[in-house]
């Protein structure tokens, strides 16, 4: 029974899923060997013994897979490690940081203009900070390009707190995929009835019932509402972060990557996008 229902949830899970795919030209075959991949990696990872991977004969009796195909799966996958989850992208990075990091805002609390470089905070170090060992010439480069920065007689002064990206940006879909990775990851957690500890925190609030007239001001004030929020939560975890120099950098083991995540709900009766 829990089999059956566990279907239909990753069956309504995967409506929008698939609308995403087919505009971006993914076909059935390309997101199945994806589908074959995923299926063995977690079965690798998950069911192992002892903090062994699993075998390919455990793996092939958990995904249903003959041993055949799950050594050619496994070959393919240790041959794509570009797969791996996307970070969080560094233009976002750099805004938050300079916005909301004490040491790049000046006196009076606002995001402080930044020389190029030499003492104290700087375009140089801020770029270290958030970017590590990418080209900050190209950086620079793609921020003004962006509108999000502009050169003045002092340095470089910042002029948006957040980068919208277009629909066409590739680093967009990397985002939607750490977002549904990221609330799919708590879901996970919190129906497995085996988990270590509380449940992690996941709540929506919707209606049925509003009058389509009434979306575009909801998304305004959800967007006013949301963004106070978010930069709330943003510089509470600013505050609680090692610093770069802390010494407690060495140990990643010891950190990790938390936060919230927030999205607009809009589905017709029909359930159809609007």
């Amino acid at each position: 029974m829990i089999k059956k229902q566990v279907l239909t949830a990753v069956g309504y899970v995967l409506r929008p899923l698939a609308r995403m795919l087919l505009r971006n030209g993914v076909t059935w075959q390309e997101f199945a060997e994806l589908g074959k991949e995923v299926f063995v990696q977690i079965a690798r990872e998950d069911y192992g013994i002892k903090g062994r991977p699993t075998n390919s004969a455990r793996v092939a009796l958990i995904t249903g897979l003959s041993r055949r195909e799950v050594t050619r799966v496994k070959s393919v996958l240790l041959g794509e490690r570009d797969r791996e989850q996307g970070v969080p992208g560094r233009i976002s990075q750099i805004l938050s940081a300079w916005h909301l990091d004490p040491a790049f805002r000046a006196a009076d609390g606002l995001p402080a203009v930044l020389p190029v470089s030499g003492e104290g905070p700087t375009m140089e170090s801020l770029l270290k900070q958030c970017a590590g060992d990418s080209p900050y010439g190209a950086i620079t480069k793609e921020l003004l390009e962006l509108g999000l920065v502009e050169r003045t007689a002092g340095g470089y002064r910042v002029l948006a707190r957040d980068y919208i990206r277009s629909p066409t940006d590739p680093d967009l879909i990397r985002q939607a995929s750490t977002a549904l990775h990221d609330h799919a990851t708590t879901i996970a957690y919190n129906v497995d009835a085996k988990r270590s500890g509380p449940a992690r925190f996941e709540r929506m609030a919707t209606h049925r019932a509003v009058p389509h007239e009434n979306l575009r001001a909801f998304e305004t004030y959800l967007h006013a509402e949301g963004q106070v929020f978010l930069e709330r939560v943003d510089d509470w975890l600013v505050s609680h972060a090692d610093s770069a120099d802390d010494n407690a950098i060495k140990s990643p083991d010891r950190k990790l990557r938390i936060g919230v995540g927030m999205y607009l709900i809009c589905d017709s009766q029909k359930g159809k996008q609007s």
